[in-house]
């Protein structure tokens, strides 16, 4: 019995060595455990490409009117030579490269970061200016949200007060007017929605947003018109009086003031103008009324 078992174990290491040979034939077991081995790190050296050779091939592409390739170009000069002559004009660079290939965001991104860290540069007037003209292109209908208008208005105005003499003055200040036209336009849509729907001094609280801070733009003789409709409907005549009043005044050819005229003319009223009013005040803080 002992004689069995011991032919038992013999025949079992028998087995486990012959199962062995083969893997010691191949290789060591050091060798096949890929951890034990050595890890060779060879560094990819890429050659430097010199500032001003970066900056001629950003030009080149955009002399091919590839502006994608050249705003590219311009960032990877950038970020070989931060804080350099160089990268101070790439980063202009890439502001107007993108602007061009109409990647707004990224122009004005760029543009905000010239500005930070160039803000005494003879060029920063154009790097705003570039900004207000990214949020510009992008502005959409007056039904929709205007923060890109609101954006684009701020932006103006910073050429405009910071560098009023620069040659991007004045084509600001006419877009501003054109801005400020869009923003006036999405609250009179507003107005005329709630008064509509009735809810009258919803209504003027939009109306008031034009007379007080549009009243150089094409909304304001129908704000008024509109506040002498929704007063009345109140049944605050002497607002809707000097709404009228102040409207004849300023603008008595306006087919806007006809209709208000005849609308009180209807009640047995005619405009007429209070000193009180707070729109009499909005039109004399302007210089107007």
């Amino acid at each position: 019995m002992r004689a069995d078992r011991f032919s038992t174990r013999l025949f079992r290491a028998g087995l486990l060595v012959l199962a062995m040979m083969p893997l010691a034939a191949c290789d060591t077991i050091s060798s096949l455990n890929p951890f034990d081995k050595p890890e060779v790190y060879k560094p990819e050296i890429k050659p430097t490409i010199p500032a001003e050779q970066l900056y001629n091939e950003g030009l080149a592409y955009v002399d091919k009117k590839e502006f994608e390739g050249a705003a590219k170009r311009f960032g990877e000069l950038d970020k070989a030579y931060p804080f350099s002559v160089w990268s101070q004009r790439a980063l202009l660079m890439q502001t107007y490269a993108n602007f061009e290939a109409r990647n707004y965001d990224e122009a004005i991104a760029a543009g905000r970061r010239y500005l930070g860290l160039h803000p005494a540069s003879p060029e920063a007037a154009y790097a705003a200016y570039l900004v207000g003209q990214s949020y510009y292109n992008q502005i959409p209908d007056t039904t929709r949200d205007q923060e890109r208008s609101e954006k684009a208005l701020l932006a103006f105005q910073e050429v405009v007060q910071r560098w009023p003499k620069s040659e991007y003055a004045a084509d600001a200040k006419f877009k501003m007017n054109v801005v400020k036209d869009q923003l006036a336009g999405r609250e009179m849509n507003v107005g005329r929605y709630y008064l509509k729907k009735r809810n009258y001094p919803a209504a003027i609280n939009r109306f008031r947003v034009v007379v007080a801070q549009f009243q150089q733009t094409n909304q304001i003789e129908e704000a008024l018109a509109r506040l002498t409709e929704a007063y009345l409907a109140l049944g605050v005549i002497g607002e809707a009086e000097t709404a009228a009043a102040v409207l004849g005044h300023n603008f008595p050819d306006s087919p806007w003031y006809k209709d208000a005229f005849s609308l009180l003319q209807s009640r047995g009223l005619a405009p007429r103008e209070s000193g009180d009013s707070w729109i009499t005040k909005a039109f004399k803080s302007m210089g107007m009324g």
